[in-house]
């Protein structure tokens, strides 16, 4: 008996009327759903009278659900992959399971739809020829502040999600390592209450705090610096900055961010 398909499959991030016609028959068709969430997949199931067996597959039990679920799979049986809300795999569980599956000959079918980063890209109004998913950064700010200094020579859109929480911390750190980039904080997408901040890191960050709290489904975008028109040679920028007393290193960062170049080609400039 031939295997059965793994189908990976997009469902909305708020609004259920995002769900394609698709996904809606493969899950309807599929032998079994696994879910990161069954409750939370039960209420979309649910409202769509989809019949079809659930099981929980999350972070605490992916390794034994894998075994399983393969099991099902080499036995002929077609299994769908969702999450809570989106595409699976984008910070969300199932890497182990699809991989497992390739390994095995098992046939991995994506069901596309809705996604929050491109979701949020598509309106943000920041430059879309080009862009990276980053996922979460890190929860602490040194981490954060280092996470983002290894992204200063992107010239591309930057896309991460952050939880309400730490978002004020998030755009400060940004607005330390990154200076004024345009970011945008894409807030609730596709629910009643979806939004769009615009501006600095500053001036967003500013909204932000001036509120009693900040709840919801947070994807936050940074774009492109600015060059700084700056016609000083770089050995003398730098050696401006290091006469006031910033480290070597910190200095060719900021002359690299300021110039919107990358701090190798500083460091070749002044070591020429």
């Amino acid at each position: 008996m031939p295997p059965g398909t793994l189908f990976v499959v997009a469902t909305p991030i708020g609004n259920l009327e995002d769900i394609t016609l698709r996904a809606l028959r493969v899950l309807k068709e599929a032998a079994l759903i696994a879910c990161e969430d069954t409750r939370q997949s039960g209420k979309l199931l649910s409202h769509f009278g989809i019949p079809t067996p659930t099981i929980s597959y999350h972070d605490h039990n992916e390794v034994s659900r894998t075994a399983d679920l393969m099991e099902r799979l080499e036995a002929g049986s077609d299994v769908a992959l969702i999450t809570d809300a989106g595409t699976p795999l984008v910070s969300d569980p199932g890497y182990r399971l699809v991989t497992a599956a390739i390994a095995a000959g098992v046939p991995v079918v994506p069901i596309p739809g809705a996604s929050a980063a491109l979701g949020a890209l598509a309106a943000a109004g920041l430059p879309t020829d080009a862009f990276r998913f980053c996922g979460f950064l890190p929860p602490k700010s040194g981490q954060r502040r280092k996470a983002l200094e290894e992204l200063l020579e992107e010239t591309c859109t930057l896309v991460f999600y952050e939880a309400p929480h730490r978002i004020l911390d998030t755009l400060e750190d940004i607005e330390a390592v990154c200076g004024p980039r345009p970011v945008v904080v894409a807030r609730e997408l596709t629910k009643l209450h979806e939004e769009f901040l615009r501006g600095t890191p500053a001036e967003v960050r500013a909204q932000l705090a001036a509120r009693p709290s900040v709840k919801g489904e947070i994807t936050l975008l940074l774009g492109k610096g600015t060059p700084i028109a700056d016609d000083t040679p770089l050995p003398a920028a730098v050696a401006a900055l290091e006469a006031q007393g910033i480290p070597r290193m910190d200095a060719i960062k900021q002359v690299a961010r300021a110039r919107g170049i990358s701090k190798r080609d500083v460091y070749k400039e002044i070591s020429g």
